[in-house]
C-alpha cells in the first residue's frame, strides 16, 4: 500500500524551510526569490556572454536607457487599454509598466506586435499617457520648479474673414500675472506634435514651462483638433487663423495692449513642425496674391523666425534618395554638419559587403584622387562619395581626363579597347532614405508613420503627393523658400525623419543664395558683401539620439540642455529683429493708417462639408491663359460674396477637404504654381 505524501512537502524541504525561516523573514524570502529568478533569466547578459543588443550601439547610452523605459510604458499601457473602468485602467497601466521594466524582452515583443497592426487608439494611448494621473504626478515631482504661475487655458477667436466660426483652444504659458501681458509685444506660438492624431500642449509641459521660465515670454501652445475626426486641412487652417487673429487684433486676443503688431516666432516639433512650416508657406503665398494687391489690402507679415524640432516635412515615404536630394546633403558648405548622415548612407552598402574596399578619408573629403582609365589618367577631383557607382552613372565632372584619342567607333576597335582596359574605380549612388535606414527605430517606425499619414489625410482626400507643398513642405517652390524668415533646426542624427531636416535646410540655403546672387547682380547689394548661410539657416544634429527626445525629459535629463538652447534661439531671433521690425512696421502704419490685415476674399464654390470648410487655392491667370507673373496663389480664407470681377472670380477656387476635389484639382493648380504648365485652369 502506497504511503501518503506529507502535506507540507518532502521531509528534506521541510527541514530546510525550518532552518531558513529562523534567519530570513517572509518579505526577505520573496525578494530573494524574485532576485534569483531575475538572475537566472538574465545570467548570460549579466556576466557579459550575451551578444549586444543591436540598437544599443545605434543610440547613446542615456537615450537607449530612456527608450527602454518608454518601451516598458508603451507595453504596459497597451496591455491595459481594454479595461473599461478608467480608475482600474490607470492603475493596471502603472502596474503592467513596472512589470515590463524588468521583463524587457517581453516589452519589446509586445510593442512590435502592436506596431505591426497599430490603430489610432494605440497611438493615442501611447502618446497621451503623460497626462494620466500616476505619470502626471510622477513627472510633476521630478520636474524642477520652472515658473511661479500655472498655464492658463484660453480660446482664440477666428478672424471675421475665416470660413470657420468655432474658436481655437490653446494654453498660455507665462511666468507672471495676466495683467503683465499688457507690457509685452512678443509671443512664441508653439504647434505641438503628436502625429496629427494625439497629444495636447499638456503632454509637452516640460519644454513649454522651460521656455516660459527661461525667456520670460508668453508661450501660446495650440490645442488644435486632431485627425481622423478633423482631417487635413482642418488643423492647418486652425493654426493659420490663430496667427491671423494675433496680427489682426495686435495681440489683444492673448492680453497684449494692442499698441503695435506683435512679434511672433513659430515653432513646432514632429507633426507640429509640418504645420508650422505650412503656415509660413500659406502666409507667404497670400502675400503675393494679385487679387489682394488690386484691392489695396495689406498682407500678413511673415513671422520673425521659425524653429523646427525633428519636423516631418515629407509625406512621400520613399526608399531611395534621388540625385537632387543627395546633392543637397553633399553641399560642401554643410559637409561638417551633414557628415554623419552621409557616413550612415555609405555604411548601408559596406555593411552588406564587408570585404569590399572602402574609400579613403581623402576621397570622403573630396580630395584629388587617381582614377584608372585605359591609358594616361590624370588627377581629377572627386566629389563627396558614398559607395560604388553603377556603370553608366558616373557624372561628367568625375570622369577621368584622358590624353588618348577618341574611342574607335568600329565594333572591332571597341572590342579591343574593352579587352585592354582596366576596371574603373566606381562608386554607388544607391543611398537609402533615413526612414528605411532606421526602420527598426524604437520610437518611430514606418508602420506608425504610414498610419499617421493615412489618418491625417482622411478617407475623402486624394492629394497629389508630388506637388502639394502644404502637405509636404519639402516640395515648396523656391520663390516661397527665398522669402522664409531665419529657420533653426534641431534633430537627432538617428531620427527616421532626419532627411527631412537636412533636405529642407539645403533647399532653404539654396533658395536664399540664389536670391542673394540675383540681388547682387542687380546692384541691390554691395559687391563685397559675402553670403552668410547662418543668417538664414542653422542646423543642429544631435549624435546618438532619435525622435521625440523633448518628451523624455523625465528619463532623459540631457534633453533639458536642448530645451534651454532653443530658448536662447528665441532670444537671438527677437534681439536681431527688434529694431528692424519696429522701424519697418511704424513706417507701414504711417503710410497706411486705415488698412488692416485680411484673408484673401474669395468667392467659394459649394461644398457639402459645412464643418470642414475649404482650403482656398488660386492661380491668377491672364487673359491670354498664362499664369500672371509665373506665380500662383494659395491661401485659406472665407468667401465674400459679390464685388469681384469676372477675372478675379475665375481665378478663385475653393477646395473642400470632404469632397473629392483635392485629387482632381491639386495637380492642375500646383502645375501652374510650380511653373510646370501654362494656362492651367481649374474646372
Amino acid at each position: 500500500m502506497a504511503t501518503r505524501a506529507h502535506g507540507h512537502g518532502p521531509v528534506i524541504i521541510q527541514s530546510i524551510s525550518r532552518r531558513v525561516s529562523k534567519r530570513v523573514t517572509a518579505w526577505q524570502t520573496v525578494v530573494i526569490t524574485m532576485l534569483t529568478l531575475y538572475i537566472a533569466r538574465n545570467f548570460s547578459k549579466l556576466v557579459g556572454l550575451e551578444a549586444p543588443e543591436p540598437l544599443a550601439n545605434l543610440y547613446s547610452r542615456a537615450y537607449f536607457r530612456a527608450t527602454w523605459v518608454t518601451t516598458a510604458l508603451d507595453a504596459g499601457f497597451w496591455t491595459a487599454m481594454k479595461i473599461r473602468k478608467k480608475w482600474l485602467r490607470d492603475l493596471a497601466s502603472a502596474v503592467f509598466s513596472v512589470y515590463y521594466l524588468f521583463a524587457a524582452e517581453q516589452a519589446d515583443e509586445k510593442v512590435r506586435k502592436v506596431q505591426g497592426a497599430v490603430t489610432v487608439d494605440h497611438l493615442r494611448v501611447s502618446w497621451n499617457k503623460a497626462t494620466t494621473p500616476y505619470l502626471w504626478a510622477l513627472s510633476s515631482l521630478m520636474r524642477p520648479k520652472l515658473t511661479r504661475y500655472p498655464p492658463r487655458a484660453i480660446r482664440i477667436p477666428r478672424p471675421s474673414e475665416s470660413s470657420y466660426k468655432d474658436s481655437v483652444s490653446a494654453w498660455l504659458y507665462f511666468d507672471g500675472p495676466l495683467s503683465a501681458l499688457t507690457t509685452h509685444n512678443k509671443v512664441i506660438v508653439d504647434i505641438p506634435g503628436g502625429g496629427f492624431v494625439a497629444m495636447s500642449p499638456r503632454d509637452h509641459e516640460d519644454k513649454l514651462l522651460g521656455w516660459a521660465g527661461r525667456t520670460g515670454l508668453p508661450i501660446l501652445s495650440l490645442d488644435y483638433k486632431k485627425a481622423p475626426e478633423y482631417p487635413y486641412p482642418y488643423s492647418l487652417n486652425e493654426c493659420y487663423d490663430v496667427y491671423h487673429t494675433l496680427i489682426a487684433s495686435r495681440g489683444r486676443c492673448v492680453g497684449f495692449a494692442g499698441d503695435s503688431i506683435p512679434q511672433i516666432i513659430l515653432t513646432g516639433d514632429s507633426a507640429g513642425g509640418n504645420l508650422a512650416t505650412s503656415v509660413v508657406l500659406m502666409i507667404l503665398q497670400s502675400a503675393q496674391t494679385a487679387a489682394q494687391r488690386r484691392r489695396g489690402q495689406e498682407t500678413l507679415p511673415a513671422p520673425d523666425g521659425l524653429v523646427l524640432i525633428y519636423p516631418g516635412l515629407d509625406m512621400n515615404m520613399t526608399n531611395w534618395m534621388t540625385d537632387e536630394q543627395m546633392s543637397l546633403i553633399q553641399d560642401r558648405r554643410m559637409r561638417k554638419t551633414n557628415s554623419p548622415i552621409l557616413r550612415k548612407k555609405s555604411m548601408d552598402y559596406y555593411r552588406l559587403t564587408p570585404e569590399t574596399p572602402r574609400p579613403s578619408e581623402d576621397e570622403d573629403e573630396g580630395q584629388l584622387t587617381l582614377h584608372l582609365s585605359p591609358k594616361g589618367a590624370k588627377l581629377v577631383p572627386r566629389g563627396f562619395g558614398y559607395g560604388p557607382l553603377h556603370e553608366g552613372a558616373v557624372p561628367d565632372e568625375e570622369l577621368p581626363i584622358s590624353s588618348d584619342p577618341p574611342t574607335p567607333t568600329s565594333v572591332a576597335g571597341q572590342t579591343a579597347s574593352l579587352v585592354s582596359s582596366k576596371p574603373k574605380t566606381q562608386r554607388t549612388r544607391l543611398a537609402m532614405s533615413s526612414m528605411i535606414s532606421y526602420f527598426n527605430d524604437r520610437v518611430l517606425t514606418p508602420e506608425m508613420e504610414r498610419a499617421m499619414i493615412i489618418l491625417y489625410i482622411g478617407p475623402h482626400n486624394h492629394p497629389d503627393f508630388s506637388t502639394d507643398y502644404l502637405l509636404s513642405p519639402l516640395l515648396a517652390p523656391e520663390e516661397l523658400l527665398a522669402k522664409f524668415p531665419k529657420v533653426y533646426f534641431m534633430t537627432g542624427e538617428r531620427d527616421p525623419l532626419v532627411d527631412d531636416t537636412v533636405l529642407f535646410a539645403g533647399r532653404l540655403r539654396q533658395a536664399k543664395q540664389n536670391l542673394w546672387v540675383l540681388r547682387k547682380e542687380m546692384g541691390l547689394l554691395p559687391s563685397h558683401e559675402p553670403f552668410d548661410e547662418k543668417d538664414h539657416v542653422e542646423v543642429v544634429l544631435i549624435p546618438g539620439i532619435s525622435h521625440g527626445f523633448l518628451q523624455m525629459v523625465g528619463v532623459f535629463p540631457e534633453a533639458w540642455k536642448y530645451i534651454y538652447r532653443i530658448a536662447r534661439w528665441f532670444e537671438e531671433i527677437f534681439d536681431v529683429n527688434t529694431n528692424q521690425s519696429s522701424r519697418s512696421k511704424s513706417e507701414s502704419e504711417d503710410a497706411h493708417p486705415q488698412k488692416r490685415h485680411h484673408h484673401r476674399h474669395m468667392q467659394t464654390t459649394e461644398s457639402s462639408g459645412d464643418e470642414d470648410r475649404p482650403l482656398e487655392m488660386s492661380s491668377s491667370i491672364k487673359d491670354n491663359g498664362s499664369v500672371a507673373g509665373g506665380k500662383g496663389g494659395r491661401g485659406r480664407g472665407g468667401g465674400k460674396k459679390g464685388g469681384l470681377t469676372r477675372e478675379e472670380n475665375r481665378s478663385s477656387v475653393s477646395l473642400a477637404s470632404e469632397d473629392d476635389l483635392l485629387g482632381r484639382r491639386m495637380k492642375g493648380l500646383a502645375g501652374g504654381l510650380m511653373g510646370l504648365a501654362n494656362g492651367t485652369r481649374t474646372p
